[in-house]
């Protein structure tokens, strides 16, 4: 175990945002951060990289704004003392080995999380993340080369199955490599985001965890819309943290001990601080269009809100942002 094996020194329940592509890129976690509580999030997570993109020349620079950290965000985890950990998925043990090797040296991130459990078809039918369920001697060669190249902790995302639920036989395959966190996001890959998120089953991962002695932390994944409801479920099913998912996007002041009523002028002025910060940070190496999936969580829950919605959803730059903002009847600080 790492000496500076920060995930055990974290107060329980430990709270993380999850690993989501087009959604946890630098800028936004950078959003999510200045709303927070440092008390009530402890660890953020990179969208989730390739290795095989990474470790290939031509294709390197294509992948790693994935796991790019803003001076200004690194500034605001230092100072908070949130920790990050950068996500990564492949199939071939030897390439997750070079990316965890590369990534650890830089001394950035604070961990390493294997992704076993994105259900995206595409990726599914090229033998990655939740296709590694039914693959589980190649995800314990993964696991193992990962944790032997890294100098800081490894952890697994993953699910209760493929076409079936099998949480005790894949988690026990898993808890044998020892990884430092196992996170379980309770639904199977057939179900993708469908249907509810079954916590019965990370129960049993965490049974099992504890029949077998091992020092494993085993945090629940999905379902959970608000900070209350993750101190609770993490009581219930007896978790060691809780990471969050869609419910970032119904609340970007997620991460707080209370629910305070947000104003509209709140909301905007933070729609306003992202898209400038998306903006100066990707400029047109990322399609604006991509912003525009956020602009829902700040215009939501006030009178007026769908009509401004609408507005911004036909802007195609932050200038064109800007007029719609400044043609509002709100005192907003657009500077």
């Amino acid at each position: 175990m790492h000496s500076d094996n920060f995930w055990h020194q974290i107060e329980k329940p430990v709270f993380t945002l999850a690993p989501m592509e087009d959604v946890t890129d630098t800028v936004f976690r950078e959003i999510v951060l200045g709303v927070s509580d440092p008390s009530c999030l402890h660890v953020l997570f990179s969208e989730f990289m390739s290795t095989h993109g990474f470790v290939h020349a031509i294709g390197g620079p294509r992948v790693k704004h994935r796991i790019q950290i803003n001076d200004s965000e690194w500034e605001l985890l230092k100072k908070t003392g949130v920790k990050i950990v950068a996500q990564i998925w492949g199939t071939d043990p030897d390439k997750f080995a070079q990316t965890a090797r590369e990534i650890s040296e830089e001394g950035k991130f604070d961990g390493i999380d294997i992704n076993m459990g994105c259900p995206v078809r595409k990726i599914v039918k090229q033998g990655g993340c939740s296709a590694l369920i039914g693959m589980p001697e190649l995800a314990k060669e993964i696991i193992y080369a990962t944790q032997e190249a890294s100098s800081v902790p490894v952890s697994v995302k993953t699910r209760i199955g493929l076409k079936k639920v099998v949480t005790e036989e894949w988690i026990g395959y898993l808890l044998e490599t020892n990884p430092v966190l196992i996170t379980i996001h309770g639904r199977i890959q057939k179900q993708q985001s469908e249907g509810l998120a079954d916590w019965d089953e990370v129960a049993k991962a965490v049974a099992l965890r504890d029949s077998m002695g091992s020092s494993t932390l085993i945090h629940g994944n999905g379902d959970v819309m608000s900070y209350q409801e993750g101190l609770e479920k993490a009581k219930e099913y007896n978790v060691d943290g809780i990471m969050i998912g869609r419910g970032i996007f119904h609340n970007p002041w997620f991460f707080n001990k209370e629910i305070i009523e947000r104003s509209p002028e709140e909301r905007l002025n933070l729609l306003w601080k992202h898209s400038h910060l998306f903006t100066s940070t990707w400029r047109t190496s990322k399609s604006f269009n991509i912003l525009k999936r956020f602009f829902k969580i700040y215009t939501s829950d006030f009178y007026g809100a769908a009509q401004i919605r609408a507005k911004l959803m036909e802007t195609n730059s932050m200038e064109e942002v800007k007029i719609v903002l400044e043609n509002l009847d709100y005192e907003l600080d657009l500077l």
